[in-house]
């Protein structure tokens, strides 16, 4: 999954509409944090690959965009607990909440504005995070999302750039993750793509060079390195069924 999908119409947000709204932080099923894999961006990665896996995965036309696993079955995410997510940083689209930014259609006037998706189970009116300060103006919890939402939309405009970066210099490896939880317990995810550590270390200096030259070359380091989270992973699905 790439994170929580609702059905409304987000409507644009404003603090006469949406004076008195509330989002609940609280983390589990019932918001939509019940996902094992969700869409990410590059202008994350660093943050990511402190707790999590950075793969990539096609989508029906063959473009890649990346993802992280949250978990290893379906509707698992081993990185929330008890209404909390233990990670030092969560993924922008599960930081988002019910916000999106609009875009004008092509050729017509504007810049990209915040929306709210009031059908979302987290908007309330009568508890939550404050969107708007009491007297007018942002509140704090709106400026962190509006700080989320440029990740986000900076992100997809870098994404295509950096998996063709990452194409023409041959890292991208396609495979089967084969993962071993022990006691004869084993995950095999395919249709996944990764960085191949092998492959960057064999890279020459006009490609790393072109790589540094697109800002890509740290981007490739720390998907490499999140690779070493698994193990992490797998830990959290032991200690997790463990206590069932």
């Amino acid at each position: 999954m790439t994170g929580p999908v609702h059905s409304s119409t987000p409507v644009l947000l404003n603090n006469v509409d949406h004076h008195d709204v509330g989002i609940v932080t609280t983390r589990g099923a019932p918001w939509g944090d019940h996902v094992n894999e969700v869409t990410v961006f590059p202008t994350e990665f660093e943050a990511l690959a402190r707790d999590y896996t950075i793969l990539f995965r096609r989508s029906g036309n063959g473009a890649l965009r990346a993802s992280v696993l949250l978990g290893l079955d379906r509707g698992e995410n081993l990185f929330v607990e008890d209404g909390s997510w233990n990670a030092r940083f969560v993924p922008a689209l599960m930081q988002r909440g019910p916000f999106s930014i609009g875009v004008p259609p092509p050729g017509e006037p504007g810049e990209p504005m915040i929306h709210i998706d009031l059908a979302d189970p987290r908007v309330s009116r009568t508890t939550g995070e404050p969107v708007f300060r009491d007297h007018g103006g942002n509140a704090p919890y709106l400026d962190h999302v509006s700080g989320i939402l440029r990740t986000i939309y900076a992100g997809e405009q870098i994404t295509p750039a950096m998996m063709q970066a990452f194409a023409e210099a041959g890292l991208i490896e396609e495979a089967t993750l084969d993962l071993d939880l022990g006691n004869g317990r084993r995950y095999a995810i395919a249709d996944v793509c990764f960085l191949s550590a092998d492959r960057f270390a064999a890279l020459d200096g006009p490609a790393l060079a072109k790589l540094h030259a697109g800002d890509f070359l740290r981007c490739a380091v720390w998907a490499i390195s999140s690779l070493g989270n698994l193990s992490s992973l797998l830990d959290r699905k032991r200690v997790r069924d463990a206590a069932r």
